[in-house]
């Protein structure tokens, strides 16, 4: 059975930086184009960055310039680097693929508060 496993999210001061992680087990990984959401409270699960099986990546506006989504294909896991956090990046943040989606992780917490 697939599994999605996220991780890396803590709380972080405005301006900081965090690093999330998505390590997929049991699945073809480096075929699939990947993808980070969010959730923040109250609101719909929203995309955030793809990355295709060949590292083509592609953002949605509000991270432009501040996320970047990597992937490792031998590792099965796929990465969120983030920085200059705003306190309206605070949300639950999920990987799957793009298309094809497997069952949805736990999700890791990221709390962007002074």
């Amino acid at each position: 059975q697939v599994q999605l496993v996220e991780s890396g999210g803590d709380l972080v001061q405005p301006g900081g930086s965090l690093r999330l992680s998505c390590a997929a087990s049991g699945s073809i990984f480096s075929i699939y184009t990947m993808a980070w959401y969010r959730q923040a409270p109250g609101k719909q699960r929203e995309l955030v960055a793809t990355i295709t099986h060949g590292a083509r990546t592609n953002y949605v506006d509000f991270v432009k310039g501040r996320f970047t989504i990597t992937r490792d294909n031998v590792k099965n896991t796929v990465y969120l680097q983030m920085n200059s956090l705003k306190p309206e990046d605070t949300a639950v943040y999920y990987c799957n693929r793009l298309t094809n989606q497997l069952a949805w992780g736990q999700g890791t917490q990221v709390t962007v508060s002074s």
